[in-house]
């Protein structure tokens, strides 16, 4: 069996970490070795460590989480009375297919039942709700290298980028949802005319 092709977000994702690891490594070893120990070296190596932190650390909570029992039944993932009306606010119809998928076969609508798809939006919008709480702790961060501002400005950047995952699998899971309740009342049809 072929091994499935990584998305192109997966490429970027995974060269970014090889590049942050690189990077924050040459420059710490510089830095604290007083090899050469100024204040930009630190700093790119912070910032090319923080970028590392939330990259990996996105990656392997998504691994971790692919063994929950998640299920798109959960009250968790119910549609909220508010949620239309925002969405729409939001304009998310109009950018929703701009944003980046890191696994798109798991989206697949040919290759996966519509139970499937359901659970498959309910573990990714899962992901980034933990990704919200990992984000936050880099403001443990300034612990070691001070600047609180610097890593609160990076949590919210990070909390918003994973925002807009969130709302596309909110804004998408109750289409899936009437698509599963059509085919229950189908296939409930069919088998009550052959009978």
């Amino acid at each position: 069996m072929d091994k499935p092709k990584m998305s192109g977000s997966a490429i970027f994702m995974y060269t970014v970490i090889l590049l942050c690891i690189l990077s924050a490594a040459v420059c710490f070893i510089l830095y604290y070795a007083d090899v050469f120990p100024h204040g930009a070296v630190l700093w790119t190596g912070v910032t090319t460590f923080t970028i590392l932190y939330h990259f990996w650390g996105r990656i392997l909570l998504g691994k971790l989480t692919a063994h929950f029992p998640i299920h798109y039944r959960h009250w968790w993932f119910k549609e909220r009375f508010f949620e239309k009306r925002l969405y729409k606010l939001l304009r998310v119809r109009k950018w929703k297919e701009k944003v980046l998928t890191f696994d798109p076969a798991a989206f697949d609508v040919t290759a996966h039942t519509y139970e499937e798809l359901a659970n498959t939006m309910s573990k990714a919008e899962t992901d980034h709700w933990i990704n919200e709480a990992l984000s936050l702790t880099t403001l443990l961060f300034p612990l070691l290298w001070g600047e609180f501002w610097i890593f609160f400005g990076t949590a919210i950047v990070a909390m918003l980028f994973d925002a807009q995952f969130i709302v596309v699998q909110r804004y998408n899971r109750p289409h899936v949802l009437r698509a599963i309740k059509h085919k229950k009342e189908r296939d409930a049809r069919v088998s009550s005319a052959g009978d």
